[in-house]
C-alpha cells in the first residue's frame, strides 16, 4: 500500500514538472511580442534614469575634490554594457524573429529558434528591471581626500636636464599654453623628461584632477590610443572595447570635457588626430593640457603645438658628470690616467645621454689604462664594435633613418657621413654634390635642384638627423657613427662607403674595389702614388688632405667617378694627366689649391656640370677652348682665380667669350680687378644673366681719370646678382638717381660686403636692394651714413639678418628713421665712435633673438628714442668679441665661395 502511494506521488511530481517545463517554453513564445514591448519601454526608462544620474555626477564633479562614488560608476558602466548586449542580441534579430511567429503569435514556424530568442528577451527584461531598482541614489559623489594623481613610473634620473625640465614645467603651469611638443634625436632623453613631468604629480595638487600617460609609438591606431585612455578614465570593460571608434570618441570626450586633465603622450612618429580619439582641444578657457614627445619637429607643427621645445644633447660639463656617475668613483680613482681617458671617451659620446649611459656602464668595470685606451680606439675606428653601441644605441637611432620618406632621402643622409666629425657642411655644397651624382630629380635650372636639396635637408633637420641653421648643417658624432654603421651594413645593397678622415698614410686601395663613395677629407696624406681600381666609385673626397702630388695614372680605373673634391690642398700644384680618363666626371672642385695651370687633358671631362677654381691664386694658364669643351657646364666659380682679368678678359678670343657658348651655364662667381673689365661686363650677355657672386677689388681701380660708379644706373644690368664684394677700391662713388626706370635692379642682392673704399661716403643705392640679408661695411674712412635720407616709398633692410659695421670713424648715422627689422639676429659694431644711435625703437623689439655686440663705452653712450626702447634692447647686448667677427666674416666668405 505504502509502495503504491510512493509511486503515485513520484508520478505526479514528474507530470507536474513536465507540464511546467512545457508551459514555460510555450510562454517564451506566446509572450514574445508582449515581452519585447515591455523590454523596449523598460529599457527607455533605464536610459532616462542613467542620463539623469550622469548629469548629477557631472554637476557634482565640477566642484573641487568631489568624485563619483564607485557604486555609482559601476552602475553606469553596467547600464552601458546591458544596452550594448540588448542591441547586439535582441534588437538586431527582432524583425526576423517576429516573422517566424504564426497563429496570432501563439506558435512559431521555427519553435526552437523562437523559444531561445524569447528566453533571452525574458532574461534581459529581468536584468533591466533589476538595474532600474538599483538606480536610485541619494548621493552620487563624495569629497575625496587629496591623493597623488599618478603612480610613479621608474626612470633614469634627469642628470643635466634640469634647465629644460624647468622650462617645460613653466609651460605646463602656464594657463595660456595648451599644447607642448618636445622634439629631439633618439636617445636624447625625451622620454626621461616626460616621465619626470609625470612623476612630479605624485603628490596632491590643485591644478589638474586627471593625469594620463600613454605611449603612442610608430604605426599607432586610433582604437589602441582610445583603449589606453579608456583604461585611465574607467572605460576599460570588455564591452566598451567592442564599441565603434566614433562611439568611444564620444565617451572619452564626455568624460574628459568635465575634467581639468593633463595628457602626456610619448613617442609620436606622426600626428595624432585628437578629435577622432575624443580628446577635447586644449585652450586657455578649458585649462586642458597636452604634452608629447617626438623625434620630428614637423610633428609639432602638425599637432599645433604652441610651444616647440628642442631637447638637445647635454653640455660638456653635464655630459661628463653623467658619464662619471655611470662609471663610478671607484673605477675613476684606480689609476691616475683613467680620469683623463674618461674625458676622451665621454667626448666620443657627443653629449648624447643614451650613449653616455651605455658606454659609461660598460667602462665601469674597465680598471686599467690599456682597456680605456682600447675603448678610445674602438669608438674612433668603428663605434659599432663597442659593446652596447651596435646592439642598443644604433638600432634605436636607426628607427629615424627607417622612417625617412624615401630611399633618395636616406641616400642623402648617408652622404653626409662622408664629412669628418663636427664638420660644418654648407648646404650649397650638398646641392652641387647631389646634383652631380644624379641623386636628385631632373631639373631645368640649378635653382630647382637647390629647392629639392633644401627640402631634403629640411626633412633631415626636422627628423633630428642633422642639426644646424642658416646656410650650414652638422651631423652629430653618434648619428654619424650610426650612418657609417648603416653604410657598412648596406654595402651589399650598393651603398658601400669608405671613410678614413684621420689617415696619415695613403690608404690600401685594394679595399676600394666595391666602394661607391670614398672620403679622405682632412687626412695627412701627402702623396697618392698607388693606382686604385674602383669600377663603381661615384664620389671621391680628398679635400684638405695636405696633398702635394698625385701620380699620373691615379684616375685611370675610375670610369664612373662623378664627384671629385680636391679643394683646400694648398700644396697641390698640378693635376695628373690621367684626369682624361674621368669620362663620367660631373663635379670638380679645385678651389684653394696651388694649381698653376689646367691640363689640356681635362677637356675629356665633357660631362662636367660643376667647376670650382675659386681662390686658386697661382693659376696662370687655362688652355684655349677648354671651357667650351664642357657644353653641360651649369656652375662655374672663378672668384679670386689667379690673374682673372688677364685670363678671362684679355683682348682677342678670351675665356669669357668661350662662356657665351655654354647654353646651360646658370651660376657664376667672378672677380673683376679693373674698371675697364667691369665696364666690359655689359657686353657679355652670359655674365649679366648668370652672375650670382661678383667681387670688385684691386688697385687698378685707382686710375685718377676713372671711377667706379655704384649708382643704380651703372649697375642696373646685374639683375641676377646675389653676392657682391667691393674691396680696396679708392675711387668709388655712388650718385643718387631721382628717377630710375628699373627700381628692382638689385632685387636679387642678398649679401654685400664693402671694405677699404676710403672715398666712399654712403650706400644710398641699397634702398633698391629689398632682399638684402647680410651687410658688412668696414674700413671706409669717409663714410658718414649708410642710407641717409630715404627718398623712396620702399622700406629698406626689411629682411636684414646680420649687420656688421667696423672701423668707420666718421659714421654717425645708419639711416634716418627707426626701421622694422623682424628678421634681424645680429648687430656688431666696433670702431664707430661717433655712431650714437641705432635704427631701433621699442616697436623694433619684436625681434626677440637679436644680439647686439659692441664696446662697452660705445653702448653706454648710445642715445635712444625713450627709456622703453633702451630697456627693450638692454638684454640683447654682448661685449664685443673679435672671434665673433671672424666667425661671421668666415660665414660670408663661405657663402661667396660655395
Amino acid at each position: 500500500m505504502g509502495s503504491c502511494l510512493s509511486i503515485s506521488l513520484s508520478c505526479d511530481a514528474i507530470v507536474s514538472r513536465c507540464w511546467d517545463s512545457v508551459f514555460g517554453r510555450v510562454r517564451y513564445v506566446r509572450q514574445l511580442q508582449e515581452n519585447l514591448q515591455a523590454l523596449t519601454t523598460s529599457l527607455q526608462e533605464l536610459r532616462s534614469l542613467k542620463n539623469d544620474v550622469q548629469r548629477e555626477v557631472e554637476l557634482a564633479e565640477r566642484q573641487p575634490r568631489l568624485r563619483r562614488l564607485e557604486r555609482v560608476n559601476n552602475w553606469i558602466l553596467s547600464v552601458e554594457a546591458l544596452e550594448t548586449e540588448i542591441n547586439e542580441v535582441i534588437v538586431s534579430h527582432i524583425t526576423q524573429e517576429i516573422e517566424k511567429l504564426c497563429c496570432g503569435g501563439y506558435c512559431s514556424k521555427n519553435y526552437r529558434s523562437s523559444y531561445k530568442y524569447g528566453k533571452k528577451v525574458d532574461r534581459k527584461l529581468v536584468e533591466v528591471e533589476d538595474l532600474k531598482s538599483k538606480g536610485v541614489f541619494e548621493v552620487v559623489a563624495a569629497e575625496s581626500l587629496p591623493t597623488a594623481l599618478v603612480d610613479v613610473i621608474p626612470s633614469e634620473p634627469t642628470v643635466g636636464m634640469e634647465p629644460i625640465f624647468d622650462q617645460v614645467w613653466r609651460h605646463v603651469e602656464d594657463e595660456q599654453v595648451g599644447m607642448i611638443g618636445l622634439y629631439g634625436m633618439g636617445g636624447v632623453g625625451k622620454t626621461t623628461l616626460l616621465t619626470q613631468i609625470h612623476n612630479n604629480f605624485n603628490r596632491p595638487r590643485n591644478d589638474f584632477n586627471l593625469v594620463i600617460w600613454i605611449v603612442v609609438s610608430k604605426g599607432h591606431k586610433i582604437e589602441v590610443i582610445q583603449d589606453k585612455i579608456g583604461e585611465k578614465i574607467g572605460l576599460s570593460s570588455g564591452v566598451w572595447k567592442l564599441k565603434e571608434q566614433h562611439e568611444k570618441a564620444a565617451d572619452i570626450f564626455r568624460i574628459l570635457n568635465t575634467k581639468k586633465f593633463l595628457l602626456l603622450m610619448d613617442d609620436l612618429w606622426e600626428p595624432v588626430e585628437l578629435t577622432k580619439v575624443g580628446v577635447p582641444a586644449p585652450d586657455s578657457r578649458n585649462k586642458f593640457k597636452i604634452v608629447f614627445t617626438t623625434r620630428y619637429e614637423e610633428v609639432c607643427g602638425h599637432m599645433d603645438a604652441q610651444k616647440k621645445i628642442k631637447v638637445g644633447c647635454l653640455t660638456w660639463d653635464k655630459a661628463l658628470n653623467l658619464f662619471q656617475e655611470k662609471v663610478g668613483k671607484e673605477t675613476l680613482l684606480l689609476h691616475p690616467d683613467i680620469p683623463k681617458l674618461a674625458k676622451i671617451v665621454a667626448n666620443e659620446c657627443g653629449g648624447l645621454p643614451l650613449a653616455l649611459i651605455t658606454v659609461g656602464r660598460v667602462m665601469a668595470c674597465k680598471k686599467t689604462p690599456q682597456e680605456w685606451n682600447r675603448a678610445v680606439q674602438v669608438l674612433r675606428r668603428s663605434a659599432s664594435e663597442f659593446s652596447g653601441m651596435g646592439d642598443k644605441v644604433f638600432p634605436l637611432l636607426k628607427f629615424s633613418y627607417d622612417n625617412l620618406p624615401s630611399q633618395k632621402v636616406r641616400s642623402c643622409f648617408l652622404y653626409c657621413a662622408l664629412f669628418p666629425e663636427d664638420f660644418v657642411i654648407l648646404k650649397d655644397d650638398l646641392v652641387y654634390f647631389w646634383m652631380c651624382e644624379d641623386i636628385l630629380d631632373e631639373y631645368d635650372k640649378v635653382e630647382e635642384a637647390k629647392n629639392e636639396s633644401y627640402h631634403i635637408i629640411g626633412t633631415l633637420l626636422t627628423s633630428c638627423l642633422l642639426e644646424g641653421e642658416g646656410d650650414s648643417v652638422k651631423m652629430h658624432d653618434v648619428i654619424r657613427d650610426m650612418a657609417l654603421w648603416l653604410a657598412r651594413d648596406l654595402g651589399k645593397e650598393g651603398e658601400n662607403i669608405l671613410v678614413d678622415t684621420g689617415a696619415y698614410n695613403a690608404p690600401n686601395v685594394a679595399k676600394w674595389k666595391n666602394a661607391k663613395r670614398v672620403s679622405l677629407m682632412g687626412s695627412g696624406i701627402k702623396y697618392l702614388d698607388e693606382t686604385p681600381t674602383s669600377p663603381n666609385l661615384l664620389t671621391l673626397f680628398l679635400r684638405g688632405s695636405h696633398l702635394k702630388m698625385i701620380v699620373d695614372d691615379y684616375f685611370d680605373f675610375m670610369p664612373t667617378l662623378q664627384v671629385l673634391d680636391l679643394s683646400e690642398n694648398f700644396f697641390l700644384t698640378k693635376l695628373p694627366t690621367g684626369v682624361a680618363n674621368l669620362v663620367s666626371l660631373q663635379h670638380l672642385n679645385l678651389s684653394k689649391t696651388a694649381i698653376e695651370r689646367l691640363p689640356e687633358e681635362l677637356a675629356a671631362c665633357a660631362r662636367l656640370k660643376y667647376l670650382n677654381l675659386e681662390r686658386t691664386i697661382k693659376l696662370g694658364y687655362v688652355p684655349p677652348n677648354l671651357l667650351s669643351s664642357f657644353p653641360l657646364l651649369e656652375v662655374l666659380r672663378i672668384l679670386d682665380c689667379g690673374s682673372s682679368d688677364r685670363i678671362f678678359f684679355n683682348s682677342g678670343e678670351t675665356m669669357i667669350d668661350e662662356l657665351q657658348g655654354l647654353k646651360h651655364l646658370d651660376v657664376l662667381s667672378l672677380t673683376v680687378g679693373s674698371i675697364s673689365c667691369f665696364e666690359n661686363l655689359d657686353s657679355h650677355h652670359i655674365l649679366v644673366t648668370c652672375t650670382l657672386t661678383l667681387c670688385l677689388k684691386g688697385e687698378d681701380y685707382g686710375n685718377p681719370s676713372r671711377y667706379l660708379d655704384l649708382s643704380p644706373v651703372a649697375m642696373a644690368n646685374l639683375k641676377c646678382l646675389d653676392t657682391l664684394q667691393i674691396e680696396s677700391i679708392v675711387d668709388v662713388y655712388s650718385t643718387w638717381i631721382t628717377r630710375l626706370e628699373n627700381p628692382n635692379c638689385f632685387l636679387g642682392l642678398q649679401f654685400l660686403e664693402v671694405g677699404r673704399c676710403t672715398n666712399l661716403k654712403n650706400l644710398e643705392w641699397l634702398v633698391f636692394a629689398p632682399n638684402l640679408i647680410h651687410l658688412h661695411v668696414y674700413c671706409c674712412s669717409k663714410m658718414t651714413t649708410i642710407l641717409g635720407l630715404n627718398r623712396t616709398e620702399t622700406t629698406p633692410f626689411a629682411k636684414l639678418t646680420v649687420l656688421l659695421l667696423g672701423k668707420l670713424p666718421h659714421l654717425w648715422r645708419i639711416c634716418e628713421n627707426p626701421l622694422p627689422v623682424p628678421f634681424l639676429k645680429k648687430i656688431l659694431i666696433h670702431g664707430c665712435p661717433v655712431l650714437t644711435r641705432l635704427p631701433l625703437n621699442s616697436s623694433s623689439a619684436q625681434t626677440s633673438n637679436l644680439i647686439i655686440e659692441g664696446e662697452d663705452e660705445w653702448w653706454n653712450g648710445l642715445e635712444w628714442e625713450d627709456q622703453a626702447a633702451r630697456n627693450a634692447f638692454l638684454p640683447c647686448f654682448r661685449p664685443y668679441n673679435v672671434r665673433s667677427l671672424v666667425q661671421v666674416r668666415r660665414g660670408f666668405s663661405q657663402m661667396s665661395v660655395h
